[in-house]
């Protein structure tokens, strides 16, 4: 994988099962929405990923187990170059542990507070990586539904990818979505709408309106609509109506005409697909193929010399947490011989039931995943052989123009 790549792992890598032992536990970068972040080496291939680690014991008190099974099946059946891709994932009796691409470039809100300004030719590029992301998503039937500078991470070369994936939904057949989800000042206005015997539902245009309000944010360095997470919806309604976004006279017509068509109130006028993205003006002159693939050098690039993120998460898992991770191995194995394997905290027996089912449920999401993984990978070797036999005959039967393997 190497630093922000994002290529799946060999078919012998991929399909062994791996635990905790298996990886280095090298510092702490960040705190996803149910759990925290860290490096990780694994031992055997040396390659560093990003580990997400979430307590058992909370995810149940707070209801959060559905929400990391969701993201689990959804993660492993996406594989995008502007993606942050999920490889392992494995549990022991505290944790659950969830294994990812490592982009060391850190998130666009930490660049944003670091003050960094960001050109339009930039985030005219992250707009086209972030729309092949979301292209993707919904031909997997996926609307990712929390787009913002949190959930964007660069690659060291500074290339956009979309993480967090826990409050996804999946639609199909035409179908809407109706569950109330989001981060508040990035949701679409078709969320807010009163609910009056059935929600009308919404689809796909609620993601490309969170990429508008994102990439408004680079630019201006604030949303073009003010509001907190205690604001009510109707007030909230008022205001997209109330309010009309500022667009300085510094940012061109063409990347102004984009955001307006991102920020289209009316869902059904609204910019929500490649294909509309591709057919503007502005974009004529965007090279898809070499967006694509990585050969589009962004304008910003990440400060390579240091970590971007914030330092305090490492002292917060130094100093301030209770089950620092680093001392896992020896904190097990101390309460197994001192307890029995019980740590002693007071549960009682429904809350230990939820806690068996989440181990249950563990073990059999990571056996239908290896075994999925082992049949794609025979069926590739079978793929490989057959296409190897039909060239070998095609050479000796003298026939010109035998079929290949390509890529």
């Amino acid at each position: 994988m190497g630093l922000g790549q994002s290529s799946r792992a060999s078919v012998s890598e991929d399909t062994q099962e791996v635990n905790f032992d298996h990886f280095q536990i090298l510092r702490a970068i960040g705190k996803g929405s149910f759990g925290k972040v860290c490096i990780v080496q694994k031992k055997d291939t040396k390659k560093m990923y990003a580990m997400k680690y979430m307590n058992k014991l909370k995810c149940v008190e707070r209801n959060e187990v559905r929400n990391v099974f969701k993201e689990l099946q959804i993660m492993q059946n996406l594989e995008h170059p502007f993606l942050v891709n999920f490889w392992y994932s494995f549990q022991d009796e505290e944790d659950m542990f969830m294994v990812v691409d490592l982009l060391l470039g850190g998130d666009l809100r930490y660049h944003l507070q670091q003050n960094v300004h960001f050109s339009e030719s930039t985030v005219k590029l992250y707009i086209c990586e972030l729309a092949l992301a979301l292209h993707y998503l919904r031909n997997k039937h996926i609307i990712h539904r929390d787009i913002k500078p949190d959930n964007i991470l660069l690659d060291e070369h500074g290339h956009a990818h979309l993480t967090d994936f826990n409050i996804a939904a999946i639609v199909k057949d035409d179908l809407k979505a109706t569950s109330i989800a989001g981060t508040k000042p990035y949701m679409a206005p078709e969320l807010f709408q009163p609910v009056e015997g059935t929600h009308p539902g919404y689809s796909f245009a609620v993601d490309w309106w969170s990429l508008g309000i994102t990439a408004y944010e680079l630019l201006r360095g604030q949303r073009p609509y003010i509001m907190r997470s205690s604001t009510p919806a109707s007030e909230i309604l008022q205001s997209f109506h109330k309010v009309h976004p500022y667009y300085p006279a510094a940012l061109s017509a063409e990347i102004k005409s984009l955001l307006r068509k991102l920020l289209c109130i009316d869902a059904q006028q609204r910019l929500s697909s490649l294909s509309e993205l591709q057919d503007m003006d502005y974009l004529s002159d965007v090279n898809w193929d070499a967006v694509l693939n990585k050969q589009v050098p962004p304008g910003f690039i990440p400060n390579r010399r240091r970590l971007n993120c914030d330092p305090t998460f490492e002292l917060e898992e130094m100093i301030l947490e209770s089950k620092p991770l680093h001392k896992k191995k020896k904190r097990l194995a101390r309460k197994t011989r001192e307890n029995g394997g019980s740590d002693g905290s007071p549960q009682n027996g429904q809350l230990q039931q939820r806690l068996d089912n989440v181990q249950r449920d563990f073990i059999i999401f990571n056996r239908e995943k290896l075994r999925k993984t082992k049949a794609d990978a025979e069926g590739n070797d079978l793929i490989t052989k057959e296409a190897d036999q039909t060239i070998e005959d095609g050479q000796n039967n003298n026939v010109t123009g035998a079929p290949c393997l390509s890529g």
